[in-house]
């Protein structure tokens, strides 16, 4: 019990600490709250619309899913390190790993957890063209000003 002792009272000091930094913040901080100090700040760029109630649960499952790739990641190491040692069975965990992860990914992509946005509408377009319009009517050429034309080819 006594090599546990420095560990225990780091952790009651640590949490005195805290404790009697927050009560002070709490007693002595000045409270003068307006409407400035309460709004968003985003690096001195003054926000046009309130901010959403809340995020959609898609940006959860997104981070969610980066948090997995780093864990598989960390898995997969050790095994591409020192596969003589780990031998089969730890090939057989990884794979069994990396099947559940391909699945809840797979599942989540057919929910639609990542498509971000508003969905895209293809326009059809008129089949009536004009005969008149070309590339050098319709395209307009910039920073050519003051240059010698090429012959065509």
């Amino acid at each position: 019990m006594g090599q546990y002792l420095p560990i225990i009272v780091l952790l009651v000091l640590a949490t005195l600490f805290g404790a009697l930094s927050f009560g002070a913040s709490r007693l002595l901080a000045p409270r003068r709250p307006s409407a400035a100090k309460t709004a968003p700040y985003e690096c001195g760029i003054v926000p046009s619309r309130e901010p959403p109630e809340r995020f959609p649960v898609t940006f959860y499952v997104v981070a969610m899913l980066f948090i997995m790739f780093d864990i598989e990641l960390i898995f997969i190491y050790p095994f591409a390190v020192d596969r003589a040692f780990l031998g089969s069975y730890a090939l057989w965990e990884m794979i069994a790993f990396s099947v559940v992860f391909f699945a809840a990914f797979v599942y989540v992509v057919a929910r639609g957890a990542l498509e971000w946005g508003p969905v895209n509408v293809q326009r059809r377009l008129s089949p009536a063209v004009s005969a008149e319009r070309t590339t050098t009517s319709t395209i307009r050429r910039v920073g050519l000003e003051g240059r010698p034309e090429e012959p065509a080819a």
